[in-house]
């Protein structure tokens, strides 16, 4: 498959990864992926992930991971969250880190496809409570790469944080470019 995925990945399509892809040294860790513009992100994310053979989840509402639809999320590399009384979703998240010794949850900081001017900080919140790494990810389809962080451990400061991982992004263009 990985191969498969590779040929029409780079081949086919005509992209290409670069940046950080040692991901055996990073067993746990908060992938952003952005600009999240268009639907066309999944198809590209899942053969770029198929081609580095990289393992990445995402959560879900537990409701997701019934015995009719369970498999094929966590097949996806889904993981069910399960709040308990009085917990905020950032904590059960962060929880799903503890209890495996491998999880690379990705993620769009937007929170959607459209154009937004803020972006959503429960990523950040999530990084900073399991203790994990930051990995940006960007979707520029105007020079067809997917280009990887290096592993950032957010500070105290997320003004600079946010800053930061900000200017990984700047001049990336999405599929549909005014929602960059």
């Amino acid at each position: 498959m990985q191969k498969l995925s590779k040929f029409i990945y780079e081949r086919l399509l005509g992209w290409n990864a670069t940046g950080f892809k040692n991901f055996d040294s990073v067993k746990k860790a908060v992938l952003i992926a952005a600009p999240h513009t268009s639907w066309h992100d999944f198809y590209i994310g899942v053969l770029l992930r198929s081609s580095l053979k990289l393992r990445s989840n995402f959560v879900g509402k537990k409701i997701l991971f019934n015995p009719l639809t369970g498999w094929f999320f966590r097949a996806l590399g889904g993981a069910p969250v399960l709040r308990h009384a009085n917990e905020k979703q950032v904590d059960a998240i962060a929880r799903l880190f503890e209890n495996r010794t491998e999880f690379r949850m990705l993620l769009a900081p937007e929170g959607t496809r459209k154009k937004v001017t803020e972006w959503k900080t429960g990523f950040y919140y999530i990084a900073k409570t399991a203790k994990v790494p930051v990995i940006m990810l960007s979707f520029d389809f105007e020079n067809k790469e997917n280009r990887f962080s290096e592993p950032f451990y957010p500070t105290d400061d997320i003004d600079a944080d946010f800053k930061f991982m900000r200017a990984f992004f700047e001049g990336i263009k999405g599929k549909i470019p005014e929602f960059s």
